[in-house]
């Protein structure tokens, strides 16, 4: 699956996946097939982290 580049835009594609489809990050990454590095290092860079307890990036 291509993700968007920009990272804003992806922030708010990976919270939307989230809350409507997956509990946890990493079952998000391993239905879409994506590394879960990629996209916490990514949305780190424009200073959002992911919690485990809201399951989303904040």
């Amino acid at each position: 699956m291509k993700l968007p580049q920009d990272p804003v835009i992806l922030l708010s594609y990976i919270n939307t996946q989230l809350r409507d489809f997956y509990p946890s990050l990493n079952d998000l990454c391993k239905s879409l097939c994506i590394e879960e590095t990629h996209v916490t290092k990514k949305l780190l860079s424009i200073g959002y982290k992911y919690n485990n307890e809201l399951n989303k990036f904040i």
